[in-house]
């Protein structure tokens, strides 16, 4: 079994760095390949309570509810599926997957069953299922959702974290041994580095019951016991969740998939939620006064899940960005928490706990993995008090033990541009490319173009393998390229052009 979960995870690493490779080739597109859905938040909330929504100059202002992004909008097909119509994912309506009309123990999949069963999926008359990667996933949480009490016995009353007028859910299966809070479905995504003591392979998931992401055990230490989960199975828009960053030269980040800027370092302190908020609306920078704390589905949008402080030595997210070292609970080297301006509302505390995003360590203390350790991966998603003392939790709180973050650093972000669409600096200027399929030699022609044109070739492993400048025409030798498909980027003055060559 270890044998196969390292090689599952070599593969998947292998195939998301060719593709998030090859697509940030692609940056200036016009199409937004990767639309952030918004939260569903429309309630206001302080450090406790809702209150009516705050305007600009007021307190609280700059929350989930100020700025609600992209609405939800579904369609059911009627045979099965659900088409989301801003991500262009369609998903099975429900997770039945025994058709017995009940959700319950018997629909729970171990991770490698979940994996293996999309091939032989036909919901709909569709034979190209498969099982989501977590930013798919992430993509139908909804925060109008309500955290439950992990004790709870019974559903009645409770809200879950998903569109339950489209989609079908379930939380866990008491009468199997399950918590109420077990509603955990599981995604593609592997965690690069063990969990729990450095004891366990995980796997990431999102638990529509209690609106969080984490890196589940897939076979529970000490035990040996497999962990079995939800599975909804999605089609459909390949290129969901793959970045397209640009560094703007100015401290910012442009991702011309989701049409967000972001500031390219986080503000280098931890802070209070409210104190994060007020940060936000009164910042100005790279000449724009229009940023803003981000919601938590778009700051996990910049998660890079083949990263982690364990595996990669970094935070979870691209090296193009700055991300401030911190120390963690057990003492070593770790990166922070970011808030988002989402608040994680709770049937038992109303709004005092806010959503964030480990780009760390998702630290816990358990005894028997040692006391403080990652738990629940970089790249996951919990939520903390608004408000307190973080030394109140010396061994963190809740099964795991998490850690409790009150204090959290600050990552903001803008639209790429609010008024005219995300290819702001596009020239009216046409690339030539000739002879393409090439041979021995591929010329690069700029019509009505003056300025200096610089081009670098990448292979298909995302690799430069010639570059150069000019002004006008350009005679590139190719002789020794292989042949197969590759990308040229050409530059000149504020413009990128991304194409397409193939080398016979």
């Amino acid at each position: 079994m270890k044998r196969i979960l390292k090689k599952s995870i070599a593969v998947n690493l292998i195939a998301i760095i060719y593709v998030m490779t090859m697509t940030n080739l692609i940056g200036l597109s016009q199409t937004i390949t990767y639309p952030i859905v918004g939260t569903g938040q429309t309630i206001s909330y302080d450090t406790t309570s809702a209150i009516t929504m705050p305007t600009i100059g007021q307190a609280f202002y700059g929350q989930n509810s100020n700025h609600p992004g992209n609405t939800r909008s579904y369609t059911n097909n009627g045979d099965g599926t659900v088409t989301d119509n801003v991500t262009g994912l369609m998903w099975q309506q429900s997770p039945d997957k025994n058709s017995d009309g009940i959700i319950n123990i018997d629909d729970k999949r171990s991770y490698s069953e979940a994996v293996d069963s999309a091939a032989s999926c036909n919901t709909g008359g569709y034979h190209d299922w498969r099982l989501p990667t977590i930013k798919e996933l992430y993509s139908l949480i909804m925060f109008y959702g309500l955290d439950l009490d992990p004790q709870a016995t019974s559903s009645s009353g409770l809200t879950p974290f998903i569109d339950t007028t489209y989609f079908k859910f379930g939380y866990g299966d008491v009468s199997a041994g399950d918590r109420i809070i077990d509603g955990n479905f599981v995604s593609s995504t592997l965690s690069v580095s063990k969990i729990c003591g450095l004891q366990a392979d995980a796997v990431f998931g999102v638990n529509f019951a209690d609106g969080r992401i984490k890196g589940y055990p897939i076979i529970f230490p000490g035990i040996g016991t497999i962990n079995h989960f939800y599975c909804r199975y999605v089609r459909g828009n390949a290129n969901y969740g793959i970045n397209s960053y640009t560094d703007n030269g100015n401290g910012t980040i442009s991702d011309y998939a989701t049409g967000l800027m972001w500031m390219q370092n986080d503000n280098s302190q931890a802070i209070s939620w409210e104190s994060a908020l007020s940060y936000a609306e009164n910042f100005t920078y790279a000449g724009f006064s229009d940023w803003r704390l981000p919601d938590t589905k778009e700051l996990q949008s910049i998660v890079d899940y083949t990263r982690s402080p364990a595996a990669t030595n970094s935070a979870a997210i691209n090296p193009i960005f700055n991300c401030t070292q911190i120390t963690n609970e057990a003492g070593i080297s770790d990166y922070p928490c970011d808030w988002s301006n989402t608040t994680h509302a709770s049937m038992m505390g109303g709004g005092r706990a806010a959503a964030y995003i480990c780009f760390g360590r998702g630290m816990g203390y358990m005894v028997p993995f040692g006391g403080w350790s990652d738990v629940h991966g970089a790249g996951c998603q919990r939520s903390d008090p608004k408000t307190g003392n973080a030394s109140d939790f010396p061994t963190g709180r809740g099964p795991q033990g998490d850690a409790i973050r009150i204090l959290n650093y600050v990552r903001l972000v803008r639209y790429v541009n609010p008024s005219t669409g995300i290819n702001e600096n596009k020239e009216d200027i046409s690339p030539n490319l000739y002879p393409n399929p090439f041979t021995d030699k591929l010329v690069i022609e700029i019509q009505g173009n003056n300025k200096i044109t610089t081009y670098e070739i990448y292979n298909p492993f995302g690799q430069i393998v010639q570059k150069g400048s000019s002004v006008g025409k350009t005679v590139v030798q190719t002789n020794s390229f292989s042949p197969g498909v590759y990308l040229i980027k050409l530059e000149y003055g504020k413009t990128y052009e991304f194409k397409k060559i193939v080398k016979e």
